[in-house]
């Protein structure tokens, strides 16, 4: 199994556009347990990845509750490197 956030980056390789719940529902049949799993410690892990240029903010959302959703992807440049680092 991958280290979660490497799990995490290949997740956007395909391309389409996720939030953070998207995220963790996609990953949480192998990952829920992990302490990196919680909201939280995920925020960071996607801000971290669009800072580092991996992945970028696409769009921002508010949930029913009216709390802020950002959604990111992956651009072509940010695929190949994903995939250049983290092999399947």
């Amino acid at each position: 199994m991958k280290p979660l956030n490497f799990a995490i980056l290949k997740y956007f390789t395909s391309g389409k556009e996720a939030c953070r719940a998207d995220v963790q529902e996609a990953l949480k049949a192998d990952y829920s347990g992990f302490r990196a799993f919680k909201d939280k410690a995920m925020d960071e892990a996607l801000m971290t990845a669009a800072s580092n240029g991996l992945i970028e903010e696409s769009r921002l959302d508010l949930d029913e509750n009216g709390n802020l959703v950002i959604y990111y992807r992956a651009l072509e440049d940010g695929i190949a490197a994903i995939n250049s680092y983290i092999k399947d």
